[in-house]
This record gives C-alpha cells, sequence and structure tokens, in this order.
C-alpha cells in the first residue's frame, strides 16, 4: 500500500510532460549549440563547445551531427538521424545513433521532445517523457544568462531535477 501511495504521489508531482503546440522543421534545421544539460553517459566525453547541426535528408528525415570538444582537445563526432513521430506537429521526434544500414530498424531510439521555444527559434528546451534527458540549446553559443535561467525555470516547473545541470 505504501509502494502504490508513493507511485501516486510521484504521478501527481509529474504529469505527463507536454510538448510544444508546433514546430516548423525548416526554422529548426541549422546549428544549435548546448548551454545546459542534465548529464549523460555518452556526453562524458565532452568538455566544451558542444553542437548539433539539423540539416533534412532525402527521406524527409533529419540528419543529426553531433560534436564536441574534449578536455585534451579531442573532437568526438556523432551521426545520427531523426524521426518525427507526430507530423504535422513535429514536436516529437526518435533519434538513432545506430549504423545507417540498420537505422530503419525502429530500435535504439530516444526520444527528442521539443518542450519550449520561442517564436524566433533562438532558443529550445529539449527533454524526453520520462524527464532524464534535457538540454537547452540556442542559436548563440553564449546567449544571456536570463534566458538560459528562463529555460531552466520551465524545466523545473515541469518536473526536471536541476541539481546536476551541466552549464
Amino acid at each position: 500500500l505504501v509502494g502504490l501511495s508513493l507511485a501516486t504521489m510521484a504521478y501527481a508531482k509529474n504529469p505527463p510532460l507536454k510538448t510544444v503546440e508546433s514546430v516548423e522543421l525548416d526554422r529548426y534545421l541549422g546549428v544549435w549549440y548546448e548551454v545546459a544539460r542534465k548529464p549523460l553517459y555518452f556526453q562524458n566525453k565532452c568538455d566544451r563547445d558542444v553542437s548539433a547541426t539539423y540539416t533534412l535528408n532525402e527521406n524527409g528525415n533529419v540528419n543529426v551531427d553531433n560534436k564536441c570538444y574534449s578536455k585534451d582537445g579531442k573532437l568526438n563526432q556523432s551521426i545520427g538521424e531523426a524521426f518525427v513521430q507526430n507530423a504535422p506537429a513535429n514536436s516529437k521526434l526518435k533519434v538513432s545513433f545506430l549504423p545507417s544500414a540498420i537505422r530503419w530498424l525502429p530500435l535504439g531510439r530516444g526520444d527528442y521532445w521539443v518542450l519550449k521555444i520561442e517564436d524566433d527559434y533562438q532558443t529550445v528546451l529539449v527533454g524526453e517523457p520520462e524527464r532524464k534527458d534535457m538540454w537547452v540549446l540556442s542559436r548563440n553559443a553564449h546567449p544571456e544568462e536570463q534566458v538560459v535561467g528562463e529555460y531552466l525555470d520551465y524545466a523545473k516547473s515541469v518536473g526536471y531535477d536541476l541539481s546536476d545541470v551541466i552549464k
């Protein structure tokens, strides 16, 4: 019974995560700089200059080119593909970094949900429904702290734990 009430409290605390109403993919494409994130094992080697470049591919999906530099200055790069899950809203995608020959398989895909974005497409909050992964991305590598703070405040308001956020 205690487990059930704790589960009920946890659910009540975090209602289902909502995405933005819609994303114009053509405006979303291009280079985004990571300005804050929750820690992720696959980004442990990333120390600075983290970016993601999104381009449309011939299948109508989004090519993902993630880059970062390690402490010793080594470039790390991951190439993947994002698949829209809720067209025409385009606010929920699944991303795969499997080798391109098997990327069509619907496994090993992570959720990429657009949670907050301004009309000018300069800053975005991206996350996933379990609230484990989260990124604040900007078109500017060094955005105003106030803007980053607003996005982190929003993330907290929808149930993200920000105690371990990396800026």
